[in-house]
């Protein structure tokens, strides 16, 4: 288990630095309908980190990947491909990045988050958890990995657990401190949804580059 843990760590802190759904959630708690909408993203947030992990954790168990030969080889080759898609990912993101003087490009989703009812703001938060190619390469490699290395069910759920626990915190971080403390959070919550707005290509250009080598790496470690 403790092999299995070390493993999914890098992915979760991954997913959970991402900065777009940081930024969305802070956009939610600045919004009118603060509690309500920001509790509905963090919903949807871990509900779909929870599925897509899930999912890939039962087709690795289910198609048996973790056995010997042909079948460990497959799960090589899927790391394989994470790691080349992102890397290219990554360096897609560094040229999107903003020049100098530039004013980051912000997303028309963003731009209408202050009416978005928690349905809405639940769907959101699905999306960019499950859905959205750069996190959902964190679950797929996270879903193999609990996948190949877990022999019961009770360790794949405490697997997914940790990996959710980790992934989820930097969203449902500022919602739980939301609730708790709202006046004193507002003016720190603005400035690092400017920061991470004005940094978001640069920060996600090399979180995906040292994830991709790491899962490359493992990737020809496992064909070898």
């Amino acid at each position: 288990m403790g092999t299995v843990i070390g493993e999914l760590l890098p992915l979760a802190v991954a997913v959970a630095i991402s900065p777009i759904p940081v930024i969305a959630v802070i956009l939610m708690l600045l919004a009118p309908e603060a509690t309500a909408t920001g509790a509905g993203f963090c919903v949807g947030w871990v509900a779909g980190i929870v599925a897509a992990t899930v999912l890939f954790t039962v087709l690795t168990a289910v198609l048996d990947l973790g056995g010997a030969g042909g079948s460990s080889t497959v799960v090589a080759w899927v790391k394989l491909a994470l790691g080349v898609l992102l890397l290219a990912l990554s360096v897609r993101q560094w040229r999107s990045r903003p020049g100098p003087g530039e004013e980051p490009v912000t997303p028309g989703w963003m731009r209408a988050v202050d009416r978005f009812t928690p349905p809405k703001a639940f769907g959101l938060g699905f999306a960019l958890a499950a859905v959205n190619p750069k996190n959902l390469a964190m679950c797929v490699s996270a879903g193999a990995t609990i996948g190949t290395a877990s022999s019961t069910a009770g360790a794949s759920a405490v697997a997914v657990a940790v990996f959710t626990l980790v992934a989820a915190a930097t969203v449902a971080g500022p919602v739980l401190g939301y609730a708790v403390a709202a006046d004193r959070l507002r003016g720190a919550l603005d400035r690092l949804k400017v920061w991470l707005s004005a940094n978001n290509a640069a920060v996600m250009s090399v979180l995906l580059l040292v994830i991709g080598a790491v899962l490359l790496g493992k990737g020809i470690g496992g064909l070898a």
